[in-house]
């Protein structure tokens, strides 16, 4: 899993959490300092809120 920024320029929230990549405000404003082992947790509860969200994490179409 890449510790890439995961933002996919959709930027909407639900509860807190960005329907696009599926992080957090908090993780969102944090991210370029965490660290590469951090990263890889934030992404992979980002996951796991978009599958309970129903999102599909993907840009949207022009």
């Amino acid at each position: 899993m890449s510790s890439k920024d995961p933002c996919i320029g959709v930027c909407t929230f639900d509860d807190d959490v960005c329907v696009g990549c599926g992080r957090s405000k908090r993780e969102i404003r944090g991210w370029k300092k965490m660290h590469k082992a951090e990263r890889r947790e934030v992404l992979a509860k980002a996951h796991m809120r978009l599958l309970a969200l129903g999102a599909t994490g993907r840009r949207k179409k022009k």
